[in-house]
């Protein structure tokens, strides 16, 4: 993570935006405060089948086709 002066960050905004686009994050400061966290837009494809691969990990396949042994009130 990179910490720069909001002065710096003003000057060189090219060459930072630059870094965030290689996936780093920034935090900009004004005398020390923290004013604003810079980071790398999410790609929502990305977190999608990220997600879906953590899923994967625990889910169980089942035959959803067949029909299961129970009597369904509503069929009678």
């Amino acid at each position: 993570m990179i910490q720069v002066n909001i002065s710096e960050f003003r000057t060189n905004l090219l060459k930072y935006l630059k870094n965030v686009q290689r996936g780093e994050q920034i935090n900009v400061t004004s005398k020390g405060a923290l004013l604003a966290t810079i980071i790398p837009p999410v790609s929502q494809r990305e977190a999608a089948r990220a997600e879906l691969s953590e899923l994967a990990k625990t889910a169980e396949i089942h035959d959803v086709v067949s029909p299961v042994d129970a009597d369904w009130d509503i069929l009678e």
